[in-house]
């Protein structure tokens, strides 16, 4: 069994009894058919050859009337059952790769294609419908529905039953024989659909970039030209399934002719009773329709089998394991954390970037730069302390206690964390400065934007704080998000405040006033930033070099500009000056 395969059957728990009843279903609906194919069979033996009047055969009859309905009701429960099944496992299946997403954490993420991830979580996971409305069913019907069958025919006459079960090895031989070109096919399309996906979410974000530089209708054309390609593939894969389809469709209907072909001579000949020749002919039919059904819902488990290749990747992502027994964390200085990393590695597998053997010592209320070259560690370093990823080797300890023994939520709640862009939702500016503050008071959001200088904009807007903005700060300069991000960090009271160089990208007006703002929340918290402009660094009690992981020079901006080092030669390449 492929991997694929064997990863979406062990999915199937996820269905809870539905599919079990939709195969108790199906079951009751073949036994209905052979007590219904008898019954008619009798009925128009009797009347036909037997001689026997109309009056005589109403058991036989009241018996048609009421297994005719309940064959009806029980193929659309075993139908209902089979996708009310579906339904369940992506639901599931849907809330535990979230989930799983969740604590691999966003460092990990972050280096993985947002578009692909989203079209995998909708369109990824809708794509296993078929597999489990469908093609699961068929599979279980086919197996049990033909020897149900069988037990049917076979006392009526042995000699059809042998040639049933002769001719029916054909159809899922040239199923599969057929199938298995368009497997590799399905997989490509689906690689196909997911970087379609990567790449229109990507121009949709730099939308207004692509129009500052004229590129619109050169992405737009890179855009038809991907999609005709997936139309392409699209319809090769639908050819091959509607040549499966037309095969299993002939052969299907050749054994039946056979069969009714040998029956017939049989009748001609007298070596058959027209009850029994009769009997097996209304049987036939259904005992090729599993074939024919798994044949035709085939395209279901390739669609699924490339979609589960896929999620499997993300399944397969390593999260850092959950320990329930870790602590609260206790904090024991009023204001600030102290932070000690002793000998703390952490490799990236495909860069072998991150940090190696990185001892560091920062006092509470310190307030810490970091400067350093693209893949120095810097981002792995905030990642590690946001509880984020875990360390190969080593250990942190805050106010000496180890990350890996605390509770996450308990650490992240003394933790304040401003990016460069910091990501503001669709609601109101109160909403999003309290975000991660459910039980702020009205005043406190309001102190909390003030500090923040926040009021100065929010009073020009029509509706202060109670202003809509849109999803990512639409509406809103990228100075204005940064002020609304520190506005979080106010309201949080943090004790440990981790920057990401707020001031980047920003005019001078805005700079100023946010570095403003910076020094303030700085006053009562241990202090991270990760550095880009002089600005930043210029006022901090310490200054860490980062070079290749390792810290390779420290101190503050006046001694570290007498020393001729890493930290002059980064001060010389294009450094902006306050």
């Amino acid at each position: 069994m492929k991997t694929e395969e064997r990863w979406l059957r062990q999915q199937q728990h996820l269905a809870g009894p539905w599919l079990k009843l939709s195969t108790l279903m199906g079951w009751g609906s073949v036994l209905t058919l052979g007590t219904l194919a008898w019954f008619l069979a009798s009925i128009i033996d009797n009347l036909s050859f037997g001689h026997a009047s109309l009056e005589s055969q109403w058991p036989a009859l009241i018996g048609l009337l009421i297994l005719l309905p309940l064959r009806t009701l029980l193929g659309w429960c075993n139908e209902q059952f089979a996708s009310h099944a579906a339904v369940r496992v992506k639901t599931k299946l849907r809330e535990k790769l979230f989930a799983h997403m969740q604590r691999v954490g966003p460092a990990w993420l972050g280096r993985h294609d947002q578009g692909a991830l989203l079209t995998l979580l909708s369109d990824g996971i809708e794509a296993l419908d078929g597999y489990y409305s469908r093609y699961l069913p068929a599979i279980t019907q086919l197996i049990f529905a033909p020897l149900t069958l069988l037990l049917f025919i076979a006392p009526q006459d042995w000699l059809s039953a042998l040639i049933l079960i002769a001719t029916a090895p054909l159809i899922p031989f040239f199923m599969i024989l057929i199938g298995k070109g368009a497997e590799s096919r399905n997989q490509r399309q689906w690689r196909q659909l997911t970087r379609m996906g990567a790449h229109f979410l990507d121009m949709i974000r730099g939308l207004t970039t692509l129009r500052l530089f004229n590129a619109g209708q050169r992405e737009a054309d890179s855009v038809k030209q991907a999609s005709e390609a997936y139309r392409c593939s699209t319809l090769s894969v639908l050819r091959i399934a509607f040549l499966s389809s037309f095969t299993l469709e002939f052969f299907s209907t050749v054994s039946i002719a056979v069969v009714a072909v040998i029956i017939g001579f049989r009748l001609y000949w007298g070596e058959m009773e027209f009850i029994h020749g009769f009997f097996i002919l209304l049987l036939a039919p259904e005992f090729y329709l599993p074939l024919r059904k798994l044949g035709s819902s085939y395209h279901d488990r390739m669609e699924a089998l490339g979609a589960a290749d896929q999620l499997m990747e993300i399944h397969a992502l390593s999260a850092p394991a959950t320990d329930h027994s870790r602590r609260t964390y206790l904090p024991s200085h009023p204001h600030g954390i102290q932070l000690q990393l002793k000998s703390v590695s952490f490799l990236w597998p495909e860069s072998n970037n991150g940090l190696h053997d990185l001892s560091l010592d920062i006092e509470a209320g310190e307030r810490i730069a970091i400067v350093g070259p693209s893949g120095a560690g810097k981002s792995t370093l905030m990642n590690l302390l946001l509880g984020f990823l875990q360390p190969d080797k080593g250990e942190i300890l805050a106010d000496r206690q180890s990350l890996q023994h605390l509770d996450p939520r308990s650490w992240r709640s003394q933790l304040a964390w401003v990016p460069q862009r910091p990501h503001l939702f669709h609601g109101t500016i109160a909403d999003n400065i309290a975000l991660g503050a459910n039980q702020a008071s009205d005043e406190q959001i309001l102190d909390a934007a003030r500090a923040a200088h926040c009021l100065e904009f929010i009073e020009n807007l029509p509706q202060g704080m109670n202003t809509i903005v849109g999803e990512g700060g639409h509406g809103l300069s990228g100075g204005q998000r940064q002020r609304i991000a520190l506005a979080r960090a106010f309201l949080r009271q943090a004790r440990l405040l981790l920057l990401d160089e707020p001031t980047a990208n920003l005019d001078l007006a805005s700079e100023k006033l946010i570095g403003q703002t910076v020094d303030r929340l700085s006053q009562k918290t241990t202090t991270i930033a990760i550095a880009h402009r002089l600005q930043t660094v210029i006022n901090a009690d310490r200054i860490l070099v980062l070079d290749h992981g390792q810290v390779v020079q420290q101190g503050n901006h006046q001694r570290l500009m007498r020393e001729s080092g890493p930290y002059a030669r980064l001060l010389g390449k294009g450094w902006r000056n306050p």
